[in-house]
């Protein structure tokens, strides 16, 4: 094993785009949406309109497909001055229908990873978005049965991960969490004296990208693959 992770006895997964895809189908719900508003306007002004729309719902609204709809909607009527047709609006709920109700896809070697860990260790999921929907998720995916506990959270700065190791009864140093995105997954947990693991994903939503300037000097490793963690946790490291 890897000196490095020689205390963990808790890892920590995302669920969004760790575990399974996820932002590829808000990029291509946005591209639907751009084509049915694009006599109001140009499908780049759409999607930095929608963009702002959802900053600003977000404290309201929390993550989830059912707010980005909601933003959606408000975004039509906004752009449309009030004349937004039923027809439009009624399609644009289709496409919240058809994402919520979307196969689980899972990413490469997830199964095998979680098979393996829990082996040895404690697995728990840490994400952010609609309760509902994820418990959705997770219970289609197949994969609660490597899962000690479950956590939807509604922000994922270090006071909810130190709430959460808190309430759970693990020490900071004991516990990795393993996700893709810089900002909720993996900064968060280099603050409070965690270990993270990075594992990007080809698609990110802008909220959640961070500069190199924000994540310069944090130490975490990242890995092209999930698979790559078992790497990490074999014998002969």
């Amino acid at each position: 094993m890897n000196k490095e992770y020689k205390n963990i006895k808790v890892i920590g997964f995302d669920a969004d785009d760790t575990l399974w895809v996820n932002e590829t189908y808000f990029r291509d719900a946005e591209e639907e949406v751009g084509q049915l508003l694009s006599h109001y306007e140009t499908p780049n002004k759409i999607d930095q309109e929608l963009f702002k729309m959802e900053m600003v719902n977000l404290p309201t609204y929390g993550y989830g497909v059912k707010g980005f709809i909601l933003s959606m909607i408000e975004l039509a009527v906004e752009l449309s001055n009030g004349t937004v047709s039923n027809t439009v609006i009624s399609k644009i709920l289709d496409i919240g229908k058809d994402m919520i109700n979307k196969p689980i896809e899972l990413l490469n070697g997830v199964e095998d990873v979680l098979k393996e860990l829990s082996k040895d260790y404690r697995l728990i999921v840490a994400t952010k978005g609609d309760l509902l929907d994820q418990e959705r998720k997770l219970e289609k995916s197949g994969l609660l049965k490597y899962f000690h506990h479950i956590e939807v959270l509604s922000e994922k700065h270090d006071t909810n991960y130190i709430q959460l190791l808190k309430r759970l009864d693990i020490e900071p140093e004991s516990f990795l969490m393993v996700g893709n995105s810089l900002k909720s997954d993996i900064l968060p947990l280099v603050n409070i004296g965690s270990k993270a693991i990075h594992v990007p994903f080809h698609t990110t939503w802008q909220h959640e990208t961070v500069s190199k300037k924000e994540a310069n000097g944090s130490e975490f490793k990242t890995v092209n693959s999930l698979t790559e963690i078992l790497d990490l946790f074999s014998a002969h490291n």
